[in-house]
């Protein structure tokens, strides 16, 4: 088996440290151990693992594990194993909408961590070759009582508002406004044209028409939408761009 890069994402610390010596013992590396959703963003950007060990419940973070893996996988797709100590039915119905590797409650084993990281991978890259086949080209969403074709191909991006989300269409002059969050509407949302600007934005790069250095336009969108300086620069490694010498 070849040596993976993982991404730790546990607040407790014996529990993280009994994690990095028993995958690094197998030999694989580590590249971040974070404790909260922010300090798991921070890492992702820096370095994109092949896979993350995610801890459901995160003592002093702004959002949980299932939440933080919404996150994560609208920047990076990558296998995920979840780490738990709470087998509640309604966390795990939660966890599985993340599509998840593995599902381990603790104490786990340390033989039975090296097996299912090594499996979640092979799947992962059995089926990388057909997963943008597998991506649905149009989506249906709850609008008006009912529910909606959308193509994918269609939407300008999607902006959250509170525990909601505008989404912004080609040819369309108004938004649509959708009752859920962000998080679990990007996991819909994971062909390479979609890239998470921020916590807040989620945009087809096909329909980027002007980028700035603090804000860019979409296609026939008057109004630009704000970017980070570290953000523009990560999207900028995402479009095709002709500098000057």
């Amino acid at each position: 088996m070849q040596s993976l890069s993982i991404l730790i994402i546990e607040d407790e610390v014996l529990t993280a440290l009994t994690l990095q010596e028993t995958l690094e013992a197998a030999g694989h590396r580590i590249t971040a151990v974070s404790r909260t959703a922010t300090e798991a963003i921070d890492a992702i950007k820096q370095q994109r693992p092949d896979l993350a060990l995610v801890d459901v419940h995160l003592e002093g973070s702004s959002e949980d594990g299932i939440n933080t893996v919404a996150r994560l996988l609208a920047i990076h797709r990558m296998p995920i194993i979840y780490l738990t100590a709470n087998s509640e039915s309604e966390t795990f119905q939660r966890a599985k909408l993340t599509a998840p590797a593995a599902y381990l409650v603790k104490p786990f084993r340390p033989t039975e961590l090296v097996m299912q990281v090594e499996l979640a991978y092979f799947h992962h890259q059995l089926n990388l070759d057909t997963s943008a086949e597998k991506a649905p080209a149009s989506v249906y969403l709850p609008i008006n009582k009912g529910y909606d074709k959308i193509s994918q191909n269609d939407v300008l991006y999607l902006q959250a508002e509170g525990a909601y989300v505008k989404l912004f269409r080609i040819n369309m002059t108004h938004f649509t406004m959708l009752s859920m969050n962000l998080g679990y509407l990007a996991q819909y949302f994971i062909t390479p044209n979609f890239y998470r600007v921020s916590r807040s934005l989620l945009i087809n790069l096909d329909h980027v028409e002007r980028v700035e250095r603090n804000q860019l336009y979409m296609h026939q969108q008057k109004t630009p939408l704000p970017v980070s300086e570290s953000a523009r620069l990560d999207l900028m490694k995402k479009l095709t761009v002709i500098r000057t010498r």
